[in-house]
């Protein structure tokens, strides 16, 4: 696999060490006529160029907790640590801007525009990133390469119309691979393929850590779960089970490594 061009710069967490610290994350949704706790009190690391799974099933908070990672919500109390820079110490712009330069996002229902080619969705992400700190010129050059890196290469000037499934979840997983993020977050990225595609999306996602990400994803399947290098397992909002991930268990009030 060709490497990612490394612009921006370097994240400073060694290889093993974490990259993303959640810190007692609480979720609470308050009306006049009742309070909903969506994450109650969760703490847990993700190491730097791990592949790393939050599992559990519906409802359990997945989501919510990957909005939270992203600093696209904002929790109640507690803190998501980045890179020993808290998310919450940003003003929405800073944190647009940072999503922008430092996450990837990938989607279940791969969000693709339908009216753009698999290049052309690629080069709108650069648009919009402002080319992951590489000049105009480069652009195009960058997105064929993050074609190449999915086995997609052949595949650029097509719509997604004209892609299975399987395809474009992979158009998708470049175009989050265009501003050269360190981290990948993917929620049910496979929730939309039959079992022998998903297999083969979930295999070119998780070979993107040997290219030097991290890669965050949520599924409800527990056989992809397993595959991971480190995971937490939710219910009802808290951390029920964990590998690798220095969690703090709902059941117990010590770390578990």
């Amino acid at each position: 696999m060709q490497q990612p061009h490394t612009a921006h710069s370097p994240i400073s967490a060694a290889a093993g060490a974490p990259l993303v610290r959640v810190e007692h994350l609480t979720r609470v949704i308050a009306t006049r006529a009742q309070r909903t706790i969506i994450l109650d009190d969760v703490t847990f690391s993700v190491p730097t160029h791990s592949l790393f799974a939050i599992n559990g099933p519906s409802g359990s908070g997945k989501s919510t907790l990957l909005n939270l990672l992203t600093g696209i919500d904002r929790p109640t109390s507690g803190r998501v640590v980045f890179d020993g820079q808290p998310l919450s110490a940003r003003s929405e712009n800073a944190l647009a801007r940072w999503r922008g330069a430092h996450v990837g996002i990938i989607f279940q229902f791969f969000q693709l525009v339908p009216t753009l080619t698999a290049l052309e969705n690629i080069l709108l992400a650069l648009e919009l990133g402002n080319g992951g700190g590489l000049p105009r010129r480069a652009w195009h050059g960058r997105a064929q390469t993050c074609l190449d890196l999915v086995g997609m290469g052949a595949f650029g000037r097509r719509l997604p119309s004209e892609l299975s499934g399987g395809q474009q979840q992979r158009v998708a997983i470049a175009r989050a691979l265009a501003n050269d993020p360190p981290v990948l977050v993917a929620d049910e990225p496979t929730g939309n393929l039959d079992s022998h595609t998903a297999q083969g999306v979930f295999t070119t996602l998780a070979s993107l850590t040997q290219a030097g990400k991290t890669v965050i994803y949520v599924t409800h399947d527990q056989h992809l779960a397993a595959r991971a290098s480190a995971r937490i397992g939710l219910l009802d909002g808290r951390i029920v089970e964990q590998h690798g991930a220095n969690a703090l268990l709902a059941s117990t009030p010590e770390a578990r490594a």
